[in-house]
This record gives C-alpha cells, structure tokens and sequence, in this order.
C-alpha cells in the first residue's frame, strides 16, 4: 500500500506542477507504481478542467477555452511542450541521424519549435472552444488527459527505444503489459460512460500507432521527450476525434 501510494505521488511530482513537499524512495516498486498512477494523474487534471468549465459557463466560450487550455498547460508546466518543440527542431533541420538527436538534446530554441508551438497551442484553443460551442459533455474533460497519458504508457512499452539509457529507457525496465493493463482500469467506466468514449480510445490507438512508425523511422526508436511529445499530441488527436464524433453525433 504504502508503495502505491508513493508511486502516486512521484507520478504527480513528475506529470504536473502540483506542489507536493513529499520525499519518495525511488525504487522498482515505486517505479512501477508511478506509471500504473499516469492516468490517475490525468484524470486529476481532467477533474480540475472539468471543473473550470462547469464553473465558467457563464463566460463567453473564447474567454473559457482559453481559461481551460491555460490551466491544461499550468497544471503540467509546459514539461510535454518541450518534447514538442525539440522534436520539431530535430525533425526540421533535416539533418543526419546523430545530428537530429544532438539537436533534441540542445536546450537551445529553433523556429521549428516554435512554429510548433503555436500551432499546437492554437489548433488545441480552436478544438476546445469548438466543442464548449457544441456543448460537449463535461465529463469528456475528464477523460481526454487520462486516455493521453494512458497513451504515453502504451508506447513507452510497445515500442522500440532509441538507446538503452535516459528517462524512457529507466521507465521502461519497471513497465510490463500487466502494469498497462492496471493503469487502464480507473479508464473503463470512462470508456464506457462518456459519448463516444469507446470512439476516442480507438483513436488513440490509431494515433500511437502511426506515431510510433514515424518516430521509428525519423529516430530509429523512442525516448523520453518523443514519449512527451505523444502525450500532447495524443491530447490534440484525441480532442479533434472527440470533436468529429460530437459534431457527427449531434448533426
């Protein structure tokens, strides 16, 4: 119990910006932990934003999908965008292999990166003010950081790794499919009780999946910013499915 219990905390200490003054032991079964809690981490942050939205409905919906894409962002200090932007940078300077992963290492900020930035930050604000006008269901707030992070999981496990070291590569020693499939768990009702839930699921799927062969093919494997990286493109996938099936449900 104990070991759950820190394993949650180290996840939101690692996911979000959350304060939390705690001192964890960082071991195998803390490790493990953690990862199982990734969706438990995103269903906080869905709860916070589901919150904002039901509390701002009075407000015009620009000014509150740009209150919920503000908070999204706080909640996890930009840590995804960065893998994002070094990505992109990467992939933008189309230089050799060694040269693209010496560029992601850079801490450095190219154009790529921000170009990236801004359309990510700005295609995410157009999807979540899209469907507050729809009148998406708040419950679907909850859900869509719990299904990115359960996404991240689900690569960080099933695909190559770039290098047997680093983040992803400590991660991945602690992650077998039995951990996956706990970290779903807290899902399923979700899944089962939001419109379209089952939809947004298979779509991240489809995602990671062709996500995946790209980072495979553009890097010869993954790491930890290419992990990051698909939490907030899984988000902005997931948000722009959810977005097709509310607008195909309700034509």
């Amino acid at each position: 119990m104990n070991n759950a219990l820190y394993g949650l905390v180290l996840a939101l200490q690692f996911l979000t910006r959350i304060p939390l003054p705690i001192v964890c032991p960082w071991n195998a079964a803390t490790c493990r932990w953690a990862l199982r809690c990734y969706p438990l981490v995103g269903l906080l942050i869905g709860a916070l934003l589901a919150g904002l939205a039901m509390l701002g409905q009075g407000l015009p919906s620009p000014l509150l999908a740009l209150a919920l894409l503000s908070l999204w962002v706080a909640l996890s200090g930009g840590l995804h965008l960065d893998g994002v932007m070094d990505i992109a940078d990467a992939l933008g300077s189309n230089a050799p292999l060694e040269r693209r992963w010496a560029i992601m290492k850079d801490s450095q900020v190219g154009s790529f990166a921000i170009l990236a930035l801004v359309f990510l930050l700005a295609w995410k604000g157009a999807l979540i003010l899209a469907l507050l006008e729809a009148g998406a269901s708040p419950w679907l707030w909850l859900m869509l950081p719990a299904l990115s992070r359960f996404g991240a999981l689900l690569l960080l496990r099933l695909a190559p790794l770039a290098r047997r070291e680093g983040l992803a590569w400590t991660w991945r020693q602690h992650l077998a499919r039995r951990d996956l499939g706990l970290a779903l768990l807290p899902l399923l009702p979700f899944i089962g009780f939001v419109p379209g839930g089952a939809w947004l699921l298979g779509a991240l799927c489809v995602f990671l999946f062709l996500y995946g062969l790209a980072m495979v093919r553009a890097f010869t494997g993954i790491n930890g910013d290419i992990v990051g990286a698909a939490i907030e493109g899984g988000e902005l996938w997931v948000l722009l499915s959810a977005w097709s099936w509310w607008w195909f449900a309700t034509a």
